[in-house]
């Protein structure tokens, strides 16, 4: 499973405007509402929120990955967005999150959801990478360094 096969260059969140976790689960939401990805916003904000309340998606090391399934869907969606200051997402180190990947999987793919999560666990090991996210400039170049550590 490639991330850039399912990331869209119009679904990176340069800098996250918001500062509490809801704040960046609602832009997310608005953004795949905006893309016309899905049709309620609000409907996925509460699905991700209810996902936070079960335990945070924050993994540590500065990354969050929140995520969920969705019905309606005909695909899973994944978004990425980033915050230089930092946002405190409860995470497991306790630490703010910095790097985010939002995974939203259709309902009846729960394989998918999960090679994808693997999949972004894996990689965001990787402190290279990390430092890498933070330091492009721009959408183009974040979907440049997330391509060539999926080719790896």
């Amino acid at each position: 499973m490639k991330m850039t096969d399912l990331l869209d260059h119009d679904l990176i969140i340069d800098e996250f405007k918001g500062e509490t976790k809801l704040d960046v689960l609602q832009e997310f939401s608005a953004l795949l509402f905006d893309r016309k990805l899905i049709d309620d916003k609000e409907g996925l904000t509460k699905v991700l929120a209810a996902r936070e309340a079960l335990g945070s998606t924050g993994v540590g090391d500065g990354v969050a990955i929140p995520h969920g399934k969705l019905g309606g869907l005909d695909r899973l969606l994944l978004a990425f967005g980033r915050s230089r200051k930092g946002i405190d997402f409860d995470s497991l180190d306790g630490r703010p999150a910095h790097i985010f990947f939002l995974i939203i999987a259709p309902d009846d793919a729960p394989g998918e959801h999960l090679r994808a999560l693997a999949r972004i666990s894996r990689m965001m090991k990787s402190g290279e990478l990390r430092d890498s996210l933070m330091k492009a400039r721009g959408m183009d170049e974040l979907k440049m360094v997330i391509s060539e550590a999926d080719g790896r």
